[in-house]
């Protein structure tokens, strides 16, 4: 439970009465009970208001609003406004100011423009920081703080403190320059550094440049792997001091600060462990799959090791930064929401409660629309989430999802991936990654994704998609999963490099070749035009004879693995394109090609049977959605129709009680609503 003074699931969101004059406030809480909104996030963007100048403080209007929102009944996420400095800072202290990847100056203006490194920034942060924990520490309306917002959401800083930071930096990592110029392969162009002195930051004044599809190209993929290392750490290190400085005076307050699902810049692994819960931002674009949104949820339960996670914003009804903002269907809302809470979310929260009237988010929805009062369609399925939440209590609360298949995922590797020069720039980490997990969502098998570090004891099947990076361990790790009974899959472009982006020679898969029993002997980059087929032997039973496959094909060779499927076309018609090597007592898998997602879908299926891992129903239909959370003995099946006409579903021996309506489930089929979901409470 994230705090015992608010036992169920988590209701509210983003409030701004600082935005508001007072008359507001009245009219906002009461339409928050009609609602049944019982957390409010205060503070997000306050900074300016409560600090006028360098010395003055002034938290009156804050003060007012914590006491009503008590009196009320509505616990407060107190945000520490760090998240744009104000204005006279940025005057009197220019080097709180970024200077962008063109070695341009910036002025004020935007939000998250602070250089994460300027003394001045962390230093006005902290005291911030303080400040409120120091004043608010016995309120008895506080339940969590959320330490200033979307780290890492504007572009990154390559200042002059930024650079000598870098160098500290890669001093700790290495020690002396003679690793550092080992790891960086400086021999290369001859960039031998004799001086730490010597040392840049890859920009676009020095070994980066703006390439194809919108990435970074660099010339030492070393040297920006470890500047994108050193800017997660900077921004972690500024969420640290903040977090330092209200536990002093709170230390039974949680503390979390807002993530945002597969974003690249920083590395999330790394961030959760100085959380006390993980919180996110979900905002699915127009064309955004079901099964990609499940995934980030997914995702960020897995950050710390299964634990519930707070969704911290989603929009009520539409948003306002996408090309096409198209409103959420009626239903959708819902459906959404109960979707977080089926994959670990134990709070609902909105950006934003009441809609802004001026600036760029004036059009993001809100639970309170512009018209101003409560007979919006909106309005009326927020206060119909808002009642099923209040009936639900505690039921859910600290509820665990049970999966028997994990999905690697690691920031690290991504970055490394994408930045490789070669041999293909349609490769996409997490598109891969979803491939993987989009078989496994539409065959209704639930998959954990969970880093490297994680331990895979509890797992039947861990599925490794481009493990392209093969950190130091790691493969003793996966040798040891497999050789006690488990089964790993990995794909084409795996074991190719270590932590430091630096091939290991000898043949791909590199550390990996004893476990998967292959050698790689070449990487083959199809264009987007070009298509080349996976074969199967006549009889391999549930698949078709043959699959499309594209993008890269590793030309391998069998060293002791079992050839599954071989290649249809080209010079390396005939070549392994599947193969398993038994190791130990376990199996592993190599996936030498992009396949089309038929091919993962009847595979993946599969195999799970094989090895005893079944679907949560029997069958389900395109569109249907399926979870378990489990909770002392107690477990929940959720079914989510994301079609907008009604179902059929079959429950099979399965029955229980639906929590929403309390209608009996008592197996076999029945017909789910367009856009509706069941929480059943199974029979044990």
């Amino acid at each position: 439970m994230i705090n015992t003074k608010k036992p169920k699931i988590w209701y509210g969101g983003d409030y701004n009465p600082d935005q508001w004059e007072k008359p507001i406030w009245d009219e906002d809480l009461r339409m928050f009970k009609l609602a049944g909104i019982d957390v409010a996030t205060l503070n997000v963007f306050a900074w300016a208001k409560n600090q006028p100048d360098e010395e003055t403080y002034d938290f009156g209007w804050l003060d007012e609003m914590m006491d009503k929102l008590h009196a009320d009944g509505i616990g407060v996420c107190l945000a520490t406004s760090t998240a744009a400095h104000p204005a006279w800072m940025a005057r009197k202290y220019p080097d709180v100011l970024q200077v962008d990847f063109n070695g341009r100056k910036r002025k004020f203006g935007g939000r998250h423009n602070s250089c994460p490194n300027s003394p001045t920034y962390r230093k006005y942060a902290v005291r911030m920081a303080e400040k409120l924990a120091e004043r608010y520490k016995g309120h008895p309306a506080l339940l969590i703080w959320h330490i200033n917002n979307e780290y890492g959401g504007a572009g990154n800083c390559y200042c002059d403190n930024c650079e000598a930071a870098f160098r500290e930096w890669a001093k700790a990592r290495y020690g002396t320059l003679d690793e550092v110029n080992r790891a960086w392969n400086t021999g290369f162009w001859g960039h031998t550094f004799h001086d730490w002195e010597d040392i840049v930051l890859p920009s676009g004044l020095s070994e980066e440049w703006a390439g194809a599809n919108g990435r970074t190209e660099t010339n030492f993929q070393g040297i920006s792997l470890d500047y994108i290392r050193f800017h997660s750490d900077s921004l972690l290190d500024c969420y640290k001091l903040e977090y330092e400085a209200v536990k002093k005076h709170t230390p039974d307050i949680p503390v979390t600060t807002n993530l945002m699902g597969a974003f690249k810049k920083l590395d999330y692994h790394k961030w959760a462990k100085h959380m006390d819960v993980v919180s996110w931002d979900n905002y699915p674009r127009f064309d955004t799959p079901h099964s990609y949104t499940g995934m980030m949820h997914d995702l960020m339960r897995g950050l710390k090791d299964g634990q519930p996670f707070m969704l911290m914003e989603q929009t009520p009804s539409q948003q306002n930064w996408q090309p096409y903002n198209s409103l959420k269907r009626p239903g959708v809302m819902r459906l959404w929401s109960y979707q977080a809470v089926a994959r670990g979310a134990d709070t609902i929260l909105f950006f934003q409660l009441r809609r802004s009237i001026g600036a760029c988010e004036k059009y993001h929805g809100a639970v309170i629309e512009h018209v101003g009062h409560e007979h919006t369609r909106v309005f009326r399925e927020c206060a119909q989430l808002g009642a099923e939440l209040g009936k639900l209590g505690d039921t859910l609360l600290d509820a665990r999802v049970e999966a028997k298949v994990a999905i690697l995922f690691d920031w690290e590797n991504w970055w490394a991936v994408e930045m490789s020069s070669g041999p293909t720039i349609a490769l996409r980490y997490v598109d891969e990654a979803h491939k993987f997990y989009d078989a496994l969502y539409r065959s209704g098998i639930a998959a954990d994704v969970v880093s490297v570090e994680a331990d895979l004891s509890g797992y039947d099947l861990v599925i490794a998609p481009v493990m392209y990076m093969v950190k130091q361990g790691i493969a003793d790790k996966l040798e040891n999963y497999v050789q006690s009974g488990g089964a790993l899959i990995t794909t084409f472009f795996s074991g190719i490099v270590d932590e430091n982006d630096l091939v290991k020679t000898g043949g791909y898969p590199g550390e990996l070749r004893k476990l998967l029993g292959i050698w790689a002997e070449d990487i083959d980059a199809l264009l987007p035009s070009q298509r080349n087929r996976i074969v199967l032997p006549d009889g391999a039973s549930g698949l078709k004879p043959e699959y499309e496959c594209g993008m890269l094909c590793d030309l391998i060779h069998s060293e002791g693995a079992e050839v599954k499927a071989v290649y249809g076309d080209d010079f390396y018609r005939g070549m392994p394109a599947l193969t398993v090597n038994k190791f130990g007592a376990g199996e592993a898998w190599y996936l030498a090609t992009s396949p089309e997602a038929a091919f993962l879908q009847d595979w993946l299926s599969q195999l799970c049977s094989s090895r005893g891992i079944k679907p949560l129903v029997h069958s389900a239909p395109e569109g249907v959605e399926t979870t378990l959370r489990s909770k002392d003995g107690q477990e929940y099946l959720f079914v989510l129709n994301h079609n907008a006409d009604a179902v059929t579903v079959e429950l099979g021996d399965r029955s229980g009680v639906d929590l929403l309506t309390g209608r009996p489930m008592d197996g076999g089929k029945a017909e789910l609503a367009g856009r509706d979901v069941w929480i059943v409470k199974l029979h044990m």
